[in-house]
């Protein structure tokens, strides 16, 4: 037999080992038992697979992020073995890995309850007891239609894959890519202890060498969901699961999810009297209510400042327009499934704007531009329209209306680095001056496999992306690849940000286009009078108002620092008698711009004071008879802390540094 080289990164194989055609991938990591699979040339690979003259291979371990994919798409399998032990006539779907869990689809009679869980992750417990080894094997289209005729399911999924599915996978459909589409056919058997396959799915893998392999899971719930993710299809029976390298990771993400709940931000939305969603009015489309409206105003007056700060006219255009404006700039035919239905009015087709940039262009062009007025940055609080699904509108975090902190900064080829980098800067300082400070930032650039969802030259897009890369490197953050996420008209970089309990949300946006501007024919003279065409950069800073105050409400859990809070001092008297003090107190605080209201209701002073706290309010002012007396307060914070006989200036300048610093309290 002849050797191969293999170039290792893996600890325990040696720099260019040598080793025999036909090696299994396991022999290299045997001694690692946190290896469950191998990145052989860019592909992973389960540990069984045998190694090729010039094969490059590094280990996959179980705690990396291909790792967990692995983990948790073999726990998937297990769960859906155990699934049809307990229902035999429940028919497969599809079972794919997501973020931080998986998921797997049933077609059965009777949707699941909480006890049909339990009795499937005690299956799934002695399955992985049993330590059954997942086997890949390849058949073809025809074994494969035979062995599953039972499966419905997956004969469709089968069929496809002769179609569209073998070049672009993904265009099959929520989570197909994960069983069939391009290259063989392959089924994975659970093997049990005798050499029988236990069980069998159609797969592409890769998988975990055994299921014992499988340390901690947890089965979270059930939904009904279409099949293949399109509503026109039957609704099937989804189990949504966990899976983690350790008992301790599991508990660890558990926790979290217990964290997010009491944060989740449509309920504290209800709970403090921010926002609602009248069903009257329609899905994703919110309404603010008098606090919540605080919160916006401070936002947008905020911003809105910044932008003239940094050199952006603001502008303002309609919420809908005709056709044509849309096809100049690309979005028709390239978003038009984002877009409303048309409307038809005087013999034209009107549509609700689902973005802002079109009309920037035109208040461009309305004039002669000159090469001394560039860069031209325009700037608006447009409210937008998108038709979302139903299936993925999420509170304020996912709405069909919102209104987009949008700016448009049209510049020379030769100005669009240092704009960029200018944009950069503002964007991380406003996000610090809300209170996220931990970012990274994600590069989304065109699929190269996909030019038809994509215009201009390779050319246009090599250069508007190294100029997007170099900003982003300058800036000193940790800079993540997103290779096809770009919009159809140029590369974009985001802002991903942190929040107190570690989750990452996308944020701001920074877009170079080369398109729009060619569409609109946008010119400006330059210095040799030639008519040059500028480079446009789309920026948001928020990303949508809305969205944005969803991601500040969980990250605070309601407790706004004093600059946002709705009620940013909440008076209490002792008794009635010092309710006038107090309004007289609030009146002074009013007039330094603080917003306070007075507790004047029947209740005790400590159901005042739990209310205050129920409803996250930053400071109190308490007032009795020796208060009275000497012209002070008793100034009590929102973590319990009190000081009393706080003369009423200081008390009133304490707030007053605390909004102005936009400290947290």
């Amino acid at each position: 037999m002849p050797e191969i080289k293999v170039v290792r990164v893996h600890a325990d194989v040696r720099q260019d080992q040598t080793v025999t055609t036909g090696t299994k991938a396991w022999e290299l990591f045997a001694e690692d038992t946190d290896v469950i699979a191998a990145r052989v040339d860019d592909t992973l690979k389960d540990l069984s697979y045998e190694l090729a003259d010039g094969d490059v291979v590094e280990s996959v371990e179980i705690h990396s992020p291909d790792g967990h994919d692995i983990l948790r798409h073999s726990t998937a399998h297990v769960m859906a073995q155990a699934v049809q032990d307990l229902f035999p006539d429940a028919k497969l779907g599809i079972g794919p890995p997501i973020e931080n869990g998986f998921y797997y689809d049933f077609d059965v009679a009777t949707p699941f309850v909480p006890e049909d869980l339990d009795k499937i992750e005690t299956r799934m417990r002695k399955i992985i007891k049993e330590g059954q080894r997942f086997s890949r094997r390849v058949t073809t289209d025809a074994d494969a239609l035979a062995e599953l005729a039972d499966e419905p399911y997956k004969i469709e999924l089968i069929g496809l894959k002769g179609g569209a599915g073998a070049e672009d996978p993904d265009s099959m459909g929520e989570g197909a890519s994960v069983e069939v589409g391009a290259g063989e056919l392959t089924i994975y058997d659970n093997v049990n202890r005798k050499g029988e396959a236990a069980w069998s799915d159609l797969c592409r893998g890769p998988h975990l060498p055994t299921t014992k392999r499988i340390p901690a899971f947890k089965l979270m719930r059930s939904a009904a969901a279409y099949w293949r993710g399109d509503e026109k299809n039957k609704q099937l029976q989804r189990i949504y699961g966990t899976a983690w390298e350790t008992k301790e990771a599991l508990e660890a993400h558990l926790h979290r999810l217990e964290e997010a709940e009491k944060r989740d931000h449509r309920k504290l939305g209800r709970d403090l009297d921010l926002f609602s969603f009248p069903d009257e009015i329609g899905s994703g489309l919110p309404v603010f209510h008098p606090r919540g409206g605080v919160i916006k105003r401070e936002m947008e007056d905020y911003v809105r400042q910044r932008h003239i700060e940094e050199g952006f006219d603001y502008v303002g255009t309609p919420h809908i327009s005709k056709e044509g404006t849309f096809h100049l700039s690309g979005h028709l035919p390239y978003y038009a499934d984002g877009m409303f239905p048309p409307m038809e009015f005087e013999g034209a087709n009107y549509y609700l704007k689902a973005m802002n940039c079109p009309m920037h262009n035109l208040i461009f062009r309305s004039r002669g531009r000159s090469y001394r007025e560039l860069p031209l940055r325009l700037f608006e609080f447009g409210h937008v329209y998108r038709y979302e699904k139903s299936g993925v509108i999420h509170g304020l975090t996912r709405v069909r209306g919102f209104a987009q902190d949008d700016s448009h900064s049209y510049v020379t080829p030769e100005q669009a680095p240092g704009e960029i980098k200018h944009l950069l800067d503002f964007v991380l300082g406003l996000l610090r001056d809300f209170g996220l400070d931990d970012f990274y930032l994600e590069l989304s650039t065109r699929d190269d496999s996909k030019p038809d969802k994509f215009v201009g030259s390779q050319e246009q897009w090599d250069n508007a992306t190294d100029v997007l890369r170099t900003a982003c490197e300058e800036s000193g953050l940790e800079l993540v690849p997103d290779p096809g996420g770009a919009a159809f008209y140029g590369p974009k970089v985001s802002v991903q940000a942190k929040d107190a309990i570690g989750r990452t949300w996308q944020m701001s946006t920074i877009q170079y286009d080369f398109n729009q501007p060619e569409g609109f024919d946008l010119q400006y003279q330059a210095a040799d009078g030639s008519r040059q065409q500028p480079v446009m950069i789309h920026s948001a800073k928020f990303g949508s108002i809305e969205r944005f105050l969803g991601v500040l409400v969980e990250h605070y859990a309601g407790a706004f620092p004093p600059w946002l809070a709705p009620v940013q001092v909440q008076a209490i008297p002792v008794a009635d008698a010092f309710s006038d003090y107090l309004h007289d107190v609030a009146r002074r605080m009013k007039l330094q711009g603080l917003r306070v209201e007075v507790d004047d209701s029947d209740d005790r002073m400590q159901k005042k004071i739990r209310n205050a706290q129920l409803q996250k309010v930053p400071f109190m002012m308490i007032a009795g008879a020796d208060d009275v007396a000497a012209g002070a307060v008793s100034f009590r914070y929102r973590d319990g802390r009190q000081d009393n006989g706080v003369p009423i200036d200081e008390a009133i300048a304490r707030v007053t540094a605390a909004v102005a610093t936009r400290e947290q309290v």
